[in-house]
């Protein structure tokens, strides 16, 4: 026979425990064959029932009434005899609502209480991982100066409370939250000071580095990395980046790598070291991803940018890591620029740049857009004109559609670094390129390929000549050699002519040469038969 009396000595009991109950019973009763009693003690006191049930109850008001919760929480604690497990909680949970509702001064108090529940009254684990939620939901729903203030507060107890009983792990913790918080609010000298604590606290008594605290050291170097970036102290920076590589003991969360290496990118993006950038910003991606932040969206952003200064031919989305966010609408703008970067596409480019502004509400990509930019700009002038032995800027600049002055700026710095020889003559706004230099441009590829186009037609225009003038086999009448020597003669000539301005006209302009090649080249066609599929096979 199973006797079962019934604990219930309240109707205060939440839903959810009598519906525990009743099927613990229904259960008991199913299996009486195992011949076993399952009954509660009469004699239990009901007061951890009503502890419980209060505390229950407060959680229930949590999201309507959150006031009333409070009230309900703090209850808690008074109705323990000594101080236990249900207080420690009902006062943890009546903090966290006091500093979401702004109370600030009230949860400080109920904090400093909570405090004494440390020494004796939970285990030291369990007040451990407690405390340290606790300041990680802070430090999330802090939002002004008051809150910060506040945050600031706590870990001040926190640290005085845990470095009294020697729990030197959570000391550690709560010194890097401070040191958060000093960062985020660039208190640069305290957090020097506090990050400075930090590394001798992951020292041995030698000087050595403690193997076993290398997480907290790479946590410190993390902060102080993002202080001297913010600082622009690329020195301080550079050496501090160098000591945060060579630490191997630490096994850090990822965002920590991820911090370091976006530091690291934007420091080699400054001395201009596309590649190392490149290199970093990539790995920062991948942590940032790994550790779930949001922040590599914006990573993946500047490995984009780097990408495009590096004036890569390599799309930095077909690697396996990137390829799941090239349709994502929060890159698509990037996507689009670098391909029309790739493609050379100038006016392409200048559209996406201008239809999206947002891009340049990052201060980083606003500060290096405009060298990609200028280098889209640069190889936009140079295929113009690579055609051209005399042009105007103004021709430029409405082709390009940028400014005059931007135009002059241009062609001065291509001169200057022997990418194109040419003189500027800046009262009537005219460029004239030097003919004797090797297709006016010893850099540029167009001008290169003009200048082998013309060689190839003067072989051609030999091998012209010497086959159907000279040839046995293509001997022509009396009647038809003028026209075929006229013919020959003007092959060569469809690429040597003139490419200045015409007399009264700012239009850059093929000159009459061409026209008369032009006509010569009919003349020719209409020679000997020989002729005329000679030209046609070329």
């Amino acid at each position: 026979m199973i006797s079962c009396k019934s604990p219930i000595q309240s109707s205060k009991f939440p839903i959810a425990y009598l519906t525990f109950y009743y099927s613990k019973t229904i259960t008991l009763t199913r299996n009486h064959r195992y011949d076993f009693e399952y009954e509660d003690d009469d004699d239990a006191s009901t007061g951890d029932v009503d502890i419980e049930n209060k505390y229950y109850n407060a959680k229930q008001l949590k999201t309507d009434d959150p006031s009333a919760a409070v009230d309900e929480f703090l209850g808690v604690p008074a109705l323990e005899g000594e101080k236990g497990d249900w207080g420690f909680k009902g006062l943890k949970q009546a903090i966290k609502l006091e500093f979401s509702l702004s109370r600030f001064d009230a949860a400080v108090t109920h904090y400093k209480e909570l405090l004494t529940y440390v020494k004796s009254a939970v285990t030291r684990n369990y007040s451990e991982k407690s405390i340290n939620n606790m300041l990680d939901y802070i430090e999330k729903v802090a939002t002004d100066q008051n809150a910060y203030k506040c945050m600031e507060e706590f870990y001040s107890l926190t640290l005085e409370t845990f470095q009294s009983t020697n729990n030197e792990r959570l000391a550690l913790k709560t010194n890097v939250k401070l040191a958060k918080l000093y960062l985020d609010k660039k208190d640069y000298n305290q957090l020097t000071s506090k990050v400075r604590e930090i590394h001798k606290a992951c020292q041995k008594d030698d000087g050595t580095d403690d193997p076993g605290k290398g997480t907290y050291s790479l946590e410190a170097y993390a902060l102080e990395i993002q202080m001297y970036a913010e600082m622009k102290n690329n020195k301080r920076l550079k050496s501090l980046y160098q000591k945060a590589l060579t630490v191997r003991s630490a096994v850090p969360h990822p965002k920590v790598q991820g911090i370091i290496r976006e530091c690291g990118g934007k420091m080699h993006m400054s001395e201009e070291n596309w590649k190392e950038a490149q290199s970093d910003f990539f790995e920062s991606f991948k942590n940032y991803d790994e550790a779930g932040s949001m922040q590599r969206i914006q990573v993946l952003k500047y490995l984009v940018l780097t990408t495009m200064l590096m004036k890569s031919t390599i799309n930095p989305f077909d690697s396996q890591e990137t390829k799941p966010y090239k349709n994502d609408p929060r890159i698509s703008a990037m996507t689009d620029l670098v391909d029309a970067y790739q493609r050379d596409d100038i006016h392409r480019y200048e559209a996406i740049l201008q239809d999206n502004q947002d891009l340049l509400a990052d201060p980083f990509i606003a500060e290096n857009i405009d060298e990609v930019s200028r280098n889209m700009r640069t190889k936009a002038v140079l295929k113009l004109i690579a055609p051209y032995s005399r042009f105007t800027l103004a021709f430029i600049s409405k082709h390009i559609k940028i400014p005059v002055g931007e135009v002059q700026d241009i062609l001065g710095v291509l001169i200057v670094d022997k990418k194109l020889h040419a003189k500027i003559n800046q009262e009537n706004g005219t460029v004239i390129v030097d003919s004797t230099s090797t297709g006016g441009s010893s850099a540029s590829g167009d001008s290169e390929h003009v200048h082998r186009l013309r060689e190839w037609t003067a072989a051609v225009e030999s091998l012209w000549s010497s086959v159907l003038h000279d040839g046995e086999g293509f001997k022509v009448d009396d009647t038809q050699q003028g026209g075929a020597g006229h013919g020959g003669a003007s092959f060569g000539s469809m690429l040597n002519f003139s490419m200045g301005l015409d007399a009264n006209s700012n239009i850059p302009s093929r000159g009459a040469a061409g026209r008369r090649a032009a006509g010569g080249l009919g003349a020719g066609l209409r020679g000997g038969r020989g002729g005329a599929k000679m030209f046609a096979q070329v």
